[in-house]
C-alpha cells in the first residue's frame, strides 16, 4: 500500500482525501489518501520522509517551504517558487506545481482579458504567471508592499490597497486565505465594492464555503465560482504525477468529479 497526504494549516475542511481515494478505489491503485496538520513549514521534508510517504500535496501556508525542501523542482514551479505536489521518486521529492494549470483549466468557459489578482502569495504566483504564458496580463493587488518584488520583477503591474486607483477588470480572482476561518474580505470595501460593481467574474481559490468575497459577488449580480473546480483539476494532474501517469486523464476527471457528487 503507498501512502499520500495533504499538509498544511489548517486541513480539516479539506476534501482532497476523498477525491484521491474515491479515485485510488475505482482503478483499483494499492494507495491510500490521507490529511495532516503541519503547523511549521520547515519540518515538512522531516514529516514527509519519518511518515514513509509516496506522494503529498501541499496547501497553505507552505507552498513557498515546499519548492525550498524539495530535490527537483519542475516546470513552472521553478519560476513560481512555490509548489503544492511532492512525489517521491527513487528516495528523492520531485516537486510540482499543478495549482497553475488546474486554476486556469476551471476558468476556461469564461471570456474575460482584463485580470486582477487578489493576494501576492504562492497560489497568486502560480496563477499569474501561468496566465501570462497563456497570453493575459493579470494585476497584482495586495495589502503590503514586500511580497510584490517578485511580481515587478517580472513585469507585471502592482498596487498596495493604499496606492490603488479602481480600474475595470473582467475577472476578479482572490488568492488570499480571507474568509477561510473568518468572516474577512481579501481587500478592504471600499475597495472591492466598485471594483465588483464593473467585473463580470469572481473566483475564489477556497473552495467548498460561500467566502465574503463570493457572498459579495452574488450580492452584485456577478458570475462566480469557488475553488472547486480548481481543486479538481489540479488533483486530476496530482493524481496522474502520484500513479506515474498510468491512467486514462479523461477517466480520472470523471471519477473525481463523481467523488464530489457523493
Amino acid at each position: 500500500m503507498k501512502l499520500y497526504a495533504i499538509f498544511g494549516n489548517p486541513v480539516a475542511h479539506s476534501i482532497s482525501p476523498t477525491i484521491h481515494n474515491y479515485a485510488f478505489m475505482h482503478l483499483r491503485f494499492p494507495g491510500c489518501y490521507t490529511k495532516i496538520l503541519v503547523q511549521d513549514g520547515s519540518k515538512l521534508k522531516e514529516k514527509f520522509l519519518e511518515l514513509q510517504l509516496q506522494g503529498v500535496n501541499i496547501t497553505v501556508p507552505h507552498k513557498e517551504w515546499a519548492y525550498k525542501l524539495a530535490d527537483e523542482v519542475f516546470g513552472i514551479a521553478k519560476e513560481v517558487e512555490a509548489v503544492n505536489t511532492w512525489y517521491n521518486k527513487d528516495g528523492k521529492i520531485h516537486a510540482y506545481n499543478t495549482d497553475a494549470p488546474g486554476f486556469y483549466e476551471s476558468i476556461k468557459e469564461y471570456e474575460f482579458s482584463n485580470i486582477l489578482i487578489l493576494g501576492a502569495g504562492g497560489t497568486a504566483k502560480a496563477i499569474a504567471l501561468y496566465l501570462k504564458e497563456q497570453g493575459y496580463d493579470p494585476q497584482i493587488l495586495n495589502r503590503s508592499e514586500k511580497r510584490l518584488a517578485f511580481f515587478k520583477e517580472r513585469g507585471f503591474s502592482c498596487y498596495t490597497w493604499d496606492e490603488f486607483s479602481v480600474q475595470k477588470y473582467d475577472l476578479i480572482i482572490n488568492t488570499t486565505s480571507a474568509g477561510l476561518k473568518d468572516n474577512s474580505l481579501p481587500a478592504p470595501q471600499d475597495i472591492l465594492l466598485p471594483l465588483m460593481k464593473q467585473a463580470k467574474y469572481a473566483v475564489d481559490v477556497i473552495y467548498n464555503k460561500l467566502t465574503p468575497f463570493l457572498a459579495l459577488a452574488k450580492d452584485l449580480g456577478l458570475t462566480y465560482k469557488d475553488g472547486t473546480d480548481m481543486l479538481l483539476y489540479q488533483g486530476v494532474l496530482a493524481f496522474e504525477i502520484f500513479t506515474d501517469f498510468a491512467y486514462e486523464k479523461e477517466y480520472i476527471i470523471k471519477l473525481m468529479k463523481k467523488s464530489l457528487q457523493l
